[in-house]
């Protein structure tokens, strides 16, 4: 499987001759890390070529893309895993956003069974995204526009397949 590493920029919008308004990721290929393992980026008028696993892009294409999502720290059941949460009322006075009985003598045996939903780290996670379509390739600045978002923050590497 052919595939480019990129450096995700940010978000912005693009807009078509129509007036359509179109939400994008810029990325932009990471040669550096190409650079590292002896390969060169070849830039044509169809779009993107890499070296020696020619993967072609051009405007129109639908990829892949995966990469890892943004890490959100420790959090509870509410945030991580949208528990509706206790009563506000009837003696509820500090565990609003609890998440309630985990275990009992019945089917668990009086044990947490494993994959019990409960509050923990959050994000950090390898994320894929399918079926995305490129909308703009500037070959010049090796910038690529994808339509939607794309997982990851700021400044991290993403993996564009087709």
């Amino acid at each position: 499987m052919n595939k480019i590493i990129a450096k995700k920029v940010n978000m912005t919008q693009i807009f078509s001759e129509a007036g359509e308004v179109f939400p994008v990721t810029l990325v932009v290929e990471d040669s550096k890390g190409l650079a590292k393992k002896g390969q060169t980026l070849n830039t044509n008028s169809k779009g993107l070529t890499l070296g020696s696993e020619t993967l072609e892009l051009k405007e129109g294409d639908i990829v892949t893309v995966s990469g890892v999502s943004k890490g959100k720290g420790f959090q509870g059941v509410v945030k991580r895993h949208k528990f509706q949460g206790g009563r506000r009322t009837h003696g509820q006075k500090h565990s609003e956003r609890e998440a309630g009985s985990i275990g009992g003598g019945g089917r668990a045996g009086g044990r947490v069974v494993k994959g019990m939903r409960m509050a923990g780290r959050m994000g950090g996670e390898r994320v894929t995204v399918k079926n995305l379509k490129i909308i703009k390739i500037l070959p010049e600045t090796k910038e690529i526009f994808i339509g939607g978002a794309i997982p990851g923050r700021r400044g991290s590497k993403v993996e564009i397949r087709t």
